[in-house]
């Protein structure tokens, strides 16, 4: 029983390849490439993205300059730091550097907002593509259609492009979707909307109110954090201020010390010096007051 079936399907197999050779494959190909950049729609998403992305390549920039200054401003002050402001100064440097490579993950990272927002982009035309690749398919009994901008076609007639048709009808359905949403635009303006009783105003005017209310309650909130930033951050120069100050004087005062033991030193040298002079002095006057003049 299973040799007949197997013997069965072999023959169906053998059958449908036959009927398929004497008619021939059918392939297809459409351009992803050329679609995407033949709709305004992701023309227009494309620029904004592309906008967003310098934004971010700047503010990168911006954060590089700032931890290049900073490595550069404690090159030129290290001699004159103790080892405590050294270690907190390098501390601020490296959460900086952290804070950079964080950035960089979250805007170009491989779950970036860049790529997230590239694919959010392409996959309404992608499944719009997709769909007509169906239809036409289903339609025009192809085999195979394959996407041009991802496999290497060594030559390919015009007539197996079907990448015109498939805008033809992304266009006709774009333009059904623009009509009805003017449709609906149309309906929900200001001509057509309902009449609202009394209560029914200062319901929605309470509505209103209250939304501004929550507005100016967040802003107030980022402008109480921002006050508390500020706090912090005049703290910690303060602090740093205060460390760089006693450093400054203990470094003056040890200076000084040096400079008044030197003084000291040089003179009691000096006092030594001349006491010894006065001593060899006093004994040439001596050795002169006894030898007489003219000889012994």
């Amino acid at each position: 029983m299973k040799n007949k079936i197997l013997i069965i399907s072999v023959a169906a197999f053998l059958s449908l390849a036959f009927a398929k050779a004497q008619r021939g494959i059918r392939v297809g190909y459409v351009d992803m490439e050329f679609i995407l950049e033949s709709v305004p729609e992701y023309q227009e998403a494309s620029k904004q993205l592309e906008q967003k992305m310098q934004k971010w390549k700047l503010e990168i920039d911006k954060m590089a300059n700032e931890i290049s200054m900073m490595k550069g401003s404690l090159q030129n002050e290290k001699v004159l730091l103790t080892k405590e402001l050294i270690e907190e100064k390098e501390e601020d440097i490296a959460l900086k550097e952290q804070d950079l490579a964080v950035y960089q993950q979250k805007r170009f990272g491989a779950q970036g907002d860049f790529l997230l927002q590239k694919q959010q982009l392409i996959q309404p035309v992608q499944d719009q593509v997709f769909n007509e690749v169906q239809k036409i398919g289903s339609q025009k009994k192809y085999d195979y259609i394959v996407d041009s901008s991802e496999v290497a076609m060594l030559y390919s007639a015009e007539r197996h492009d079907l990448s015109d048709q498939i805008l033809r009808a992304i266009g006709r359905t774009g333009k059904k979707k623009a009509a009805v949403k003017r449709q609906a635009d149309k309906n929900n303006s200001d001509d057509n909307e309902p009449y609202l009783s009394v209560k029914e105003a200062e319901q929605e005017e309470q509505k209103e109110q209250a939304k501004e209310d929550r507005k100016e309650e967040v802003q107030q909130a980022i402008t109480d954090r921002d006050a508390v930033r500020n706090r912090q951050r005049m703290q910690r120069d303060s602090v740093r201020a205060a460390k760089v100050a006693a450093y400054k004087e203990r470094r003056d005062k040890m200076t000084e010390d040096r400079n008044r033991k030197k003084d000291s030193i040089l003179q009691v040298r000096a006092t030594a010096r001349e006491k010894k002079q006065a001593e060899i002095d006093a004994r040439n006057a001596e050795k002169n007051k006894k030898t007489p003049p003219g000889g012994e």
